[in-house]
């Protein structure tokens, strides 16, 4: 199955770039992903289906991860026909076939269970959406690209120092080198301590710098607010969460190592870091779409901060992905309506969304509701499990310092909010042909429901997942 899921998107977007017609090609978006998600389906159902080789391998974080990119993935492409379909005036095979290539590489890097692969993987992510972001052809568009392939190629370049020091840990422990995650797991005990703590600094500084932490969050503000609102969907809800799966796999090895002290500090750190960097950057923000990237670092912050309390808050941490993925699906699609609606992402110019798009307006609003904890959304129950995380593990502190930053954040979020929905559009911009459409609001309002689902019931079945990816990242049966 593991093939199925990596190379289906793949051929379909060779048979993408092949296709002359701009009007017909994004149909084959919500076709694969369809597919796509049925076979997520099946595997989910189906343990025989998760072990295709001793490199590709669906453990539970995986499928958390592999569960949020496909579902995500099916909105945005139905979403993505409605948008492409008012574009026509512009080619969208490149544009088609790069959603389509970064669903079948999303997939590799959930499988991968060997972290040279994982690596590769994940590099491979970042060749095939920058072409994405210059979508909209502007000078600022190609500046954002330029700015997402030089620092993303500077991080994933010290991830891979760090994926040798980790197999040269393995090496000076007595052992035969090795990358798999299997094999590190198991000889843990055995690895060089300092090349491991070596290998995880430059691990966790090289996919932060995908996750988009703080300080190497710098591509994000440029890449979420010059690409389409369907790309920054799926940078801010799929490539990160790709991007925290395999800070994952280096905070199990170290946990297997006995070194969960060492990385606690580290990600208790950069937690608290990105979420107040995001906090004061929000603070008189005036690009709405850019408030939207600070937001998804203080979210990959919370998520840091979660694994680095470990234990009580991992539960937390893991739904988060889920409920986070979601909300930002619903917030960037959102936006995106309004940004076209509007010709313009500054507050300046952006105000009255709810008179104007009063669909896309009342969503993007109860989207801030939703991603700043507010219940009865999906993020106020994985950030109060983190928080409760905090305090069963007496980190006093540090919960009452992540409450004050989401505070913060929450205060600076919604002042740029109120301003886009609020008061009355111009009659200028009342007289623009942008009109709400079925393909681009449905995956918005199917969205909403998820969220509004996770907040007031967690499924059986997830549920049993999350706890699953819990006792794995524990080591425990």
């Amino acid at each position: 199955m593991a093939y199925a899921m990596i190379f289906f998107p793949l051929a379909m977007a060779a048979i993408a770039a092949a296709v002359p017609s701009n009007r017909l090609r994004p149909w084959l978006l919500p076709v694969t992903a369809a597919g796509h998600l049925t076979m997520t389906g099946f595997v989910q159902a189906c343990p025989a289906m998760r072990n295709t080789a001793s490199w590709l391998v669906l453990d539970p974080p995986g499928r958390i991860v592999l569960g949020v990119v496909s579902t995500l993935f099916l909105f945005c492409s139905v979403y993505g026909v409605g948008y492409l379909h008012s574009r026509q005036g512009r080619s969208n095979r490149i544009f088609c076939a790069c959603l389509l290539g970064f669903l079948g590489i999303m997939s590799l890097v959930t499988w991968a269970h060997h972290l040279g692969l994982m690596w590769v993987a994940i590099e491979a992510t970042t060749l095939v959406t920058a072409p994405l972001i210059y979508f909209n052809q502007t000078q600022r568009s190609i500046e954002a690209t330029w700015k997402y392939l030089i620092v993303g190629s500077v991080g994933i370049a010290l991830a891979l120092l760090g994926t040798f020091c980790l197999a040269y840990a393995a090496l000076q422990g007595g052992l035969e080198s090795t990358l798999s995650l299997e094999g590190l797991l198991q000889h843990a005990p055995q690895l060089s301590k300092p090349w491991l703590h070596a290998a995880f600094v430059l691990l966790l500084v090289g996919y932060g710098t995908k996750m988009g932490l703080a300080p190497m969050h710098t591509w994000k503000p440029d890449a979420y607010g010059e690409s389409p609102g369907v790309v920054g969907a799926i940078f801010a809800g799929g490539v990160t969460s790709c991007a925290f799966l395999a800070v994952l796999r280096i905070y199990q090895i170290c946990l297997a190592a006995g070194e969960n002290a060492y990385i606690s500090r580290l990600l208790l750190f950069i937690g608290l870091f990105s979420m107040a960097v995001a906090g004061v950057f929000m603070v008189g923000q005036r690009d709405f779409k850019r408030m939207l990237a600070y937001s998804s670092v203080e979210h990959m912050g919370i998520l840091a901060l979660g694994l680095g309390i470990g234990g009580p808050a991992l539960f937390g941490t893991m739904l988060h992905i889920v409920t986070n993925g979601m909300t930002k699906g619903i917030l960037f699609l959102s936006a995106g309506n309004i940004h076209r609606a509007y010709g313009s992402k500054n507050t300046d110019q952006v105000s009255g969304a709810m008179r104007r798009v009063p669909l896309s307006g009342t969503l993007f609003l109860v989207g801030f509701l939703a991603i700043t904890g507010s219940p009865p959304f999906g993020p106020f129950i994985s950030e109060f499990s983190i928080l409760n995380g905090a305090f069963d593990a007496g980190r006093f502190v540090t919960g009452g310092l992540y409450l004050f930053l989401l505070l913060v954040v929450f205060m600076g979020m919604g002042a740029t909010v109120l301003k886009v929905v609020q008061g009355r559009p111009s009659a200028q911009v009342r007289s623009t042909p942008y009109r709400e459409g079925l393909l681009t609001v449905a995956p918005v309002l199917a969205l909403m429901g998820i969220v509004i689902l996770l907040g007031v019931y967690i499924p059986a079945p997830l549920n049993t997942l999350l706890n699953e990816a819990v006792h794995f990242l524990e080591g425990r049966p």
